[in-house]
């Protein structure tokens, strides 16, 4: 059976700063008549923060990062309540989930996650997934629902990515909605128009990198209007409003794609041009040799980007030795390779 993400954003299910009940209830009613069209539904939301500011009659969302802690968590349970009491009404169940970038992070958590996931859907119960912000300091935070849904996408195998906005899809130059995207690069990111919001986090730029994500996971992703009616259940069915963006010719296999995208880059090591032709060129691992300089602060199996001398990002992979190992490096030979060529991923 196929699975699908949703991901709703505050602009849809809170466009005035508070959260409408009749809004999130449309919205449960066309993700089960989706779910009637052979496919599971996964469903990740914002409006959290939005519930606990009008909660606590605020206008605008608070500059102190402890204080939008606190604001999520009052939100939170005013959000889950609303879609608690929208799947009822159709005698349908849905569970929360939060998340934050750690449990991509650490491999077991990773797939607990998805265990978690797989293990509700098999029961009939519809995820509600969102960020966990009432915990999540800078180190940790997605800050965005853009990537975390793209993410969840790639965590449970989506055929299809639905990002609803308030935005009907991204505009070419001339002000039209861009119907098909077969490749994300430059001219693409050129495109984009910066927009914020009282209580939104995001905008199309990460939305585009949501698409990057899902697209090399080999799922197709879709920006659409939220105020478009039975949206989910139509692009389920075969139709194609807002922007669709075209899966990759090529998916990296599935712990790739996990080094690539979920993992937390904490570190950098600068190599020469020997082995940037190595590693590049001939597949090969890294090894101490080439090493020019390290920065960060990581330990063994963390994620580093690999950079050239004019400071140019070749790709990631993980460390199997920490900075302190390597920086004492010098003296001694290393044992093993410092990124092995399976574990590490070329930027495209």
């Amino acid at each position: 059976m196929k699975k699908i993400v949703v991901k709703i954003g505050s602009s849809v299910i809170a466009p005035t700063g508070k959260l409408e009940q009749k809004l999130v209830e449309g919205f449960v009613s066309d993700i089960l008549s989706a779910q009637m069209q052979s496919c599971k539904v996964i469903l990740v939301t914002s409006g959290a923060i939005a519930a606990g500011a009008d909660a606590l009659g605020l206008k605008k969302k608070p500059a102190s990062p402890h204080s939008l802690m606190a604001i999520a968590s009052l939100g939170q349970i005013i959000l889950m309540d609303a879609y608690k009491s929208a799947f009822s009404k159709h005698g349908a169940k849905c569970a929360q989930i939060l998340l934050t970038w750690d449990d991509f992070d650490i491999r077991r958590r990773f797939l607990n996650a998805r265990s978690t996931i797989e293990t509700l859907l098999s029961m009939g119960i519809t995820p509600v997934i969102n960020e966990n912000d009432a915990v999540s300091s800078e180190e940790i935070k997605f800050g965005d629902n853009d990537r975390l849904c793209a993410l969840v996408g790639d965590l449970i195998g989506s055929d299809k990515v639905i990002i609803l906005s308030d935005v009907a899809g991204l505009l070419d130059e001339t002000g039209q909605i861009k119907k098909t995207v077969e490749k994300i690069d430059s001219k693409i990111y050129k495109l984009v128009k910066t927009k914020s919001g009282k209580f939104t986090s995001g905008g199309m730029y990460t939305k585009l990198q949501a698409a990057q994500i899902a697209t090399a996971s080999g799922a197709t992703l879709f920006i659409a209007s939220g105020k478009e009616k039975d949206v989910i259940s139509r692009i389920v069915r075969g139709e194609a409003p807002g922007t669709r963006f075209l899966p990759a010719v090529k998916i990296e296999k599935a712990r790739k794609r996990w080094i690539a995208f979920s993992k937390k880059i904490k570190g950098k090591i600068c190599i020469d041009d020997g082995a940037r032709d190595a590693v590049i060129n001939r597949g090969k691992s890294l090894l101490c040799v080439g090493i020019l300089n390290i920065e960060g602060d990581f330990k063994r199996k963390d994620s580093v980007c690999l950079v050239d001398k004019s400071g140019n990002i070749l790709g990631c992979g993980l460390a199997e030795y920490s900075c302190d190992e390597l920086k004492d490096s010098k003296n001694k030979k290393l044992q093993k390779e410092v990124i092995h060529r399976d574990n590490f991923v070329i930027k495209k």
